[in-house]
């Protein structure tokens, strides 16, 4: 009898910690100004993995929360916490936790500490959905947690005047992240990633930061589609990285003496494919550069569409649209080894005699022109010129500054139609 008493004991309690450990017993702390539990940290501290703690309307001063278990922090009706500007607000120490619903304001700020809205560390698979941060430092920062996921979050700042910012979107150290649906506004950069590997970053929009909307470091075999990245100080770097995707983005209105559409520096084995440059001082300025294929994308109305240093080699720039740009394509160099085929040219004169869609003769996209301005800005003064128009007619039929080697043997006489546009 007491042998089966011990046995059922056993029983009855793996029972329990099978329950517990599906959620079935799971609790929900409600957070309630008004109610017995009056703070998140006290919920947060009495919570269990596997908890939700349920956060009622209201403004929450409070800061440097720290979540150590497998909770779900949800807010109703996007209860505000306010760091008050002087503290870090919540930092997440565990995996599997959820953050939904809530407003993160006023964070402190530090020129030497990353003091953030949010900060997870070290911790895995933890989602960030459908929050807003407001008038913070770093409003989300990542460092060392995979397999993350931020989803439709609201981020802005610089509403307060004199307030210091850092990044939007700040990831370190990391891989398998899924930065989506978010929309970012008037940080330093947009979206920032370090040592970041094997990530999704889709569907984004950041538009009016102070310096990039999208900045990577050394962060290799990630993808970027459809973002749109507008109107931000000095556009998009990318820097460092190998085997890199941007497909179907928009790079638009990034205006500046060092405003680029894309700054790519030491890019290798990469696709930038079917995206929109539009109205940008330099739509995309490449600079030790190897092995990037350039394809079907519209270069629109930008000063210069593709800047080309001669440390830029193996670029393959092919089936894309140039229409109304000041310059088409600006080098330093000769650039032998790159590939220009089949694009099509606003600028181009020739013609058609065999009716087969491309012109009969090569178009030469580095103008006279663009090669002084290069050596000399000063002379952009003469702009639209008649001695201007006249250099460049007399370039084209006796080249002599320009690289005769940079060519297109097969200009577009039309538009290409790129369906998905």
């Amino acid at each position: 009898m007491g042998r089966i008493s011990k046995k059922l004991g056993r029983y009855i309690l793996l029972l329990l910690f099978t329950f517990s450990a599906s959620g079935l017993l799971a609790k929900t702390w409600v957070v309630n100004p008004e109610g017995k539990i009056k703070t998140i940290k006290e919920a947060v501290n009495l919570a269990r993995s596997g908890d939700t703690v349920m956060i009622k309307p209201g403004i929450y001063k409070e800061h440097d929360i720290t979540i150590t278990k497998a909770i779900f922090l949800k807010g109703q009706n996007f209860p505000v916490i306010d760091g008050q500007s002087a503290h870090q607000i919540v930092t997440v120490e565990s995996d599997n936790v959820v953050i939904e619903g809530i407003e993160f304001r006023n964070s402190g700020s530090s020129s030497y500490l990353d003091i953030s809205a949010l900060k997870i560390s070290k911790s895995r698979n933890v989602t960030v959905k459908s929050n807003r941060f407001k008038d913070n430092f770093f409003a989300i920062h990542s460092m060392e947690s995979p397999n993350g996921t931020l989803i439709g979050n609201e981020i802005l700042s610089g509403g307060r005047k004199g307030m210091k910012f850092a990044n939007g979107i700040h990831c370190w150290k990391t891989s398998n992240m899924r930065i989506v649906n978010n929309t970012i506004s008037g940080h330093r950069d947009g979206i920032y990633l370090e040592f970041v590997t094997h990530s999704i970053i889709k569907d984004n929009k950041s538009i009016g930061n102070k310096r990039y909307g999208l900045h990577f470091m050394f962060s290799h075999d990630n993808t970027y589609t459809h973002n749109r990245l507008s109107k931000n100080g000095a556009g998009v770097a990318v820097m460092y990285s190998n085997r890199v995707v941007m497909r179907q983005n928009i790079f638009s209105e990034n205006w500046g003496n060092a405003a680029y559409g894309i700054l790519l520096k030491e890019i290798n084995d990469s696709i930038i494919e079917d995206n929109r440059f539009e109205r940008n001082t330099t739509a995309i300025f490449a600079e030790s550069t190897n092995r990037i294929q350039m394809a079907n994308n519209q270069f629109i109305k930008n000063g210069w569409a593709i800047q080309l240093q001669s440390s830029a080699s193996d670029m393959n720039i092919v089936g894309n649209n140039f229409m109304g740009n000041t310059f088409d394509v600006s080098t330093n160099g000769r650039l032998a080894s790159n590939k220009f085929d089949s694009n099509y040219w606003d600028k181009y004169e020739g013609y058609d005699l065999n009716r087969d869609g491309s012109g009969d003769i090569p178009y030469h996209p580095v103008s006279f022109y663009s090669i002084i301005i290069q050596r000399n800005p000063g002379a952009l003064m003469l702009f639209r010129s008649f001695l201007v128009k006249l250099m460049d007619k007399a370039e084209s039929v006796l080249p002599s500054l320009t690289p005769v080697d940079v060519l297109d043997g097969n200009p577009q006489i039309k538009k290409i139609n790129h369906a998905h546009k």
